[in-house]
Formats: C-alpha cells, sequence, structure tokens
C-alpha cells in the first residue's frame, strides 16, 4: 500500500486522467486510509512526548532533591571531621588541649528540616584567566556552596473537576457521573484546604476574618466575603467536634488539672454581655468552654465527670465552692477526693504589688520567692533532685509564714502588705501542697500560657458575634493549644483529621496525632 501511496503522489496530471473512475476511488480510498494510520501515529507520538516530558520533570525534581541532600550530607561530613597528617604521627607531637569547639550557626537546610532544596549552579558566563600564567581556566569540578532562606508567596488556585458521565450501552436510559471527593462543604466554592487556611490564620495566628478577605484581595482575590470565610469556620468546627469531645474525655480522665477563665465578649444577640471563656488542662490537652456565667457551676459540671484528684488553680471562690459540691457527690460514691492546689505565681504577684508601698518589707518575700522558683528549676534540670530541692524550698516557706504571722500584727489590715500576707497565710496548704507531691507544679502559668491566644484573640477581634461563633471559637482553641502542647504543627494535624473523617475513620485527638504514622492515608 504505500507504493501505491507514493506512485499517487508522483502521479501527474495527464496520467490521472487516463485513469478509470473506478481506479481514482480506489486510489483515493487507499490514499485516505493512510492519511488515517499516519494521523493515528501521530497523536500515539504525541502522547508519548508528553509523558516523557514529564517523566522528565520528575527525574529532573528528583535529581535536585537528591543533590540538595548531597549536600547537606557533604557539609555535615567534612565540616565536623579533621585527621592528623602522617608528619604528625612520625614526631609524635603531644596533641594541645582541646579548644571548646565554636558552636557554628546552622544551614538553613540544617534548621528548616522541612523546607524543600532548590539547586542552582552559578557559573561563569566567561571563562576567566588565571592571574598567575594568563591560561584560560575550566571547570574543576568543586563547589563552594551557600544556603538561604527565602519564600514564596501564597498562590490561589482553581482546580476545576470534570466529572466523566456514563450511560448503558444497551437501553441509554441510566446516565450516572463519577463521583467527586469527600468535602467539608459538598458543592462550595472553598476548598477543604481554604477552609482549613482561613481556620489557622483566625484561631492560630490571630488574624481577623476581615484582614485575611483585606490580604487575599491584595493577592488577586477581590471577591472573597468575610461572612461567607465565617461560615466555612463554622462548617469545619461541626465537622472536627468529635475531635474536641476526645479532648474533654481526656481532660476528664486527667488526675491533675489546671483551671483558669478569662473574660469573653458576646458582641450579638439577646445575650449580648460579659461571658467567660474557660479553660482546663493537663500537660498534653488542652479544652475550652466559653460559657454565660461565671459561676463555679461550669468547674462543678466538669468535675463531677471527672477522675480529677487534684485542681491546680487560683484562689477563686468558683473553684473552691466546686470542689466542695464534687467532694460532697464523691463521699456518697465513696470515691477519692479532689484537692485544691494553689498558684505561688498569685501569691508572689502580691507581694510585689505591696512593694509599691512597702519596698523593705515585701522585698524579703520576694526575695524568698525568687530563690523557692530557682530552686524549682534546678529541680526540673537536674535528674532525680526535685525532692532534694523541694525540701530545700520546705524551710523558706516556714521561714516566710513565720515573718508573715510577724509582720500581719504590725501593719494596718487594709494595707496591700497585710492583704498579701493575708492570702498567703489563708491559702498556705494550698501553696504548699507540691512541695510533697513531685507531679503538682509550683504555680498555675501552665494554664495561664494555654488562655494566652485566645485572650489575643479576643483583643484582637472583641469577641463573637453568636453562640455558635463561641463554639466554634471553643472547639478551635481546645484543639490548636493541644496541638502545640504536644508540638504539633496545627495545620497538618487539621489535614490528617480530615482526611480520616472524610474516609470514615475515627477521630483523633492531637495527643493521639504522635502515634499516626504521617503516611497513612
Amino acid at each position: 500500500m504505500r507504493m501505491n501511496e507514493i506512485k499517487l503522489q508522483q502521479l501527474s496530471r495527464n496520467e490521472l486522467l487516463n485513469y478509470s473512475k473506478e481506479q481514482l476511488i480506489q486510489l483515493f480510498e487507499k490514499q485516505n486510509e493512510y492519511s488515517n494510520i499516519l494521523q493515528k501515529k501521530y497523536e500515539e507520538f504525541e502522547k508519548e512526548n508528553t509523558e516523557l516530558k514529564e517523566c522528565n520533570k520528575l527525574l529532573a525534581d528528583k535529581i535536585l532533591f537528591i543533590e540538595g541532600q548531597l549536600v547537606v550530607l557533604r557539609n555535615k561530613i567534612f565540616r565536623k571531621k579533621s585527621e592528623k597528617s602522617p608528619l604528625h604521627k612520625q614526631l609524635d607531637i603531644s596533641p594541645k588541649p582541646k579548644k571548646k569547639p565554636e558552636k557554628r550557626s546552622l544551614l538553613p537546610s540544617e534548621n528548616y528540616p522541612e523546607a524543600a532544596i532548590i539547586e542552582s549552579h552559578i557559573e561563569f558566563k566567561d571563562l576567566p584567566n588565571c592571574t598567575c600564567c594568563g591560561h584560560s581556566m575550566e571547570d574543576s569540578g568543586m563547589t563552594e556552596d551557600s544556603e538561604y532562606l527565602t519564600v514564596e508567596p501564597k498562590e490561589y488556585l482553581i482546580i476545576r473537576q470534570r466529572r466523566h458521565k456514563y450511560r448503558c450501552k444497551k437501553c441509554h436510559g441510566e446516565i450516572k457521573t463519577a463521583p467527586t471527593a469527600p468535602r467539608i462543604i459538598p458543592g462550595s466554592t472553598y476548598s477543604d484546604e481554604l477552609i482549613v487556611d482561613v481556620a489557622m490564620a483566625k484561631y492560630c495566628d490571630l488574624v481577623p476574618i476581615e484582614r485575611y478577605s483585606t490580604i487575599a484581595g491584595r493577592e488577586g482575590l477581590v471577591d472573597l466575603p468575610p461572612n461567607s470565610l465565617i461560615g466555612t469556620t463554622h462548617k469545619l468546627a461541626e465537622y472536627v467536634e468529635p475531635a474536641f469531645h476526645k479532648v474533654r474525655e481526656e481532660i476528664l480522665s486527667s488526675h491533675v488539672l489546671h483551671a483558669d477563665e478569662t473574660p469573653h465578649r458576646m458582641l450579638e444577640g439577646d445575650d449580648k454581655k460579659s461571658w467567660y471563656l474557660w479553660g482546663f488542662s493537663n500537660n498534653e490537652s488542652s479544652y475550652f468552654e466559653i460559657k454565660n456565667t461565671r459561676s463555679g457551676d461550669v468547674a462543678s459540671e466538669l468535675l463531677n465527670q471527672s477522675d480529677c484528684q487534684y485542681l491546680v488553680s487560683d484562689v477563686f471562690s468558683g473553684y473552691e465552692k466546686a470542689v466542695r459540691e464534687s467532694n460532697k457527690i464523691r463521699e456518697q460514691k465513696k470515691q477519692a477526693k479532689i484537692t485544691n492546689v494553689y498558684c505561688n505565681a498569685h501569691s508572689r504577684r502580691k507581694f510585689k504589688e505591696a512593694g509599691d508601698s512597702f519596698p523593705n518589707e515585701a522585698k524579703y518575700f520576694i526575695e524568698s520567692y525568687r530563690k523557692i522558683y530557682q530552686l524549682e528549676a534546678e529541680g526540673k534540670e537536674e535528674n532525680a533532685t526535685l525532692s532534694k530541692k523541694r525540701l530545700e524550698m520546705k524551710s523558706h516557706f516556714i521561714e516566710m509564714k513565720k515573718t508573715a504571722e510577724i509582720l500581719r500584727e504590725s501593719y494596718s489590715s487594709k494595707s496591700s502588705l497585710v492583704t498579701a500576707i493575708n492570702y498567703f497565710l489563708k491559702n498556705y496548704t494550698g501553696l504548699t501542697l507540691f512541695l510533697d507531691h513531685n507531679f503538682l507544679p509550683i504555680d498555675n502559668n501552665h494554664q495561664e500560657r494555654q488562655l494566652r491566644n485566645p485572650v489575643i484573640g479576643r483583643k484582637t477581634w472583641f469577641g463573637t458575634h453568636s453562640k455558635q461563633g463561641a463554639k466554634t471559637a471553643s472547639i478551635f482553641f481546645s484543639l490548636v493549644e493541644s496541638c502545640k502542647l504536644n508540638a504539633i504543627n496545627p495545620r497538618l494535624y487539621f489535614k490528617k483529621l480530615i482526611q480520616h473523617l472524610h474516609s470514615g475513620r475515627a477521630p483523633f485527638t492531637p495527643k493521639e496525632f504522635k502515634d499516626i504514622p504521617i503516611n497513612s492515608g
């Protein structure tokens, strides 16, 4: 057939006129057939070419990554090793005393192991000449490597999905469309990744939604309404709420609990007034609730369901009431009672406030607390020495108590000094309980640190606009602060959590996330 095609193309007009109609039709049919074959071959080659280009790109990226890793390894190997010369060995020169190794600054690739490495090669456009002999120079194969950290601006992308439709070959009646991947808000114009980004901006980085919208507009997304974005955070909160409940369960199972509360504003609605953000935590989990009361009933409700035996807090009557009521119930059930553990940071703060009016008298207590906190820090740094250090602290507390009892009789009961002394003496048992139990903390600073971000957030966006907003804030603050306690990137946690929930698997808390392989689906 190929020869026939060649002949056809070579025929002149006169030669074609000598062919019959049937012969011409036959020749043209063969020509069309050959053209179709060529077209198919061309399409196949184009497809193979595209695939090869993609493979080349992947291989190039992989080569860059491997080369980057080699740079890091080369630096680690050659910067730390030094060998003695053979001459040194022959002369048997006694080595000089080792100097304290100079602490070098880590390279960006060492400081930020999760950052991608992009390697570039810098060469002379025109080869230089040797300054010694004047001859042209050539590539030695060696390099001088340096690194710097950079950032690429956030890029917003539009994902267009084309879901193929299928119909029955026989009756052509039924049509089925390929299913789309599960999403937090099905049919929404916002992806799961964008929704998480908005939530992280507000509840992790404390950026108001309005400011997020403004920033997005500056990057080219003009129409990104704040109200619409707020709605997405509510939906995400509802989706991950099961993990929030599991955090609460972790709190309830803890024998030692930290507790604190701070005002929270409700900006709209019939309940517009001061609400309160209640925080409860242990070393690995942090749980928040926003309630319209500061009554101890909030703490009582939680304690009544918990295994808590020690409640670490400030001297707030609400916590004392909660412990009393919970202990009544526990006494009936013959369960272990709860003991109040008070915060020495609050006691120290009282003496510092008194120092403005009574500098000499308050100085003794402030200095005593300085020594106590120093001993606490030393006990935690040195293994198996905490009990010994706390035994030393006990003597300081005893002396402070004796001095406080003497000074109380010498000054007005309304003075700031006596106020601080009364606070110390009245709560002495709760303030010193940690001395006999190494698992108890010296203060409630742990919980105050948990409240720091929510408090800054409150000051940034002034409060929440609805009960739903309050619940959303409680869920996100609980999960985000729990991530921080476990040294977990909150964004990575939410990504993995959403994947689990999409696939119908059980939710997990930040504490549990540490035991989940990162590469698991």
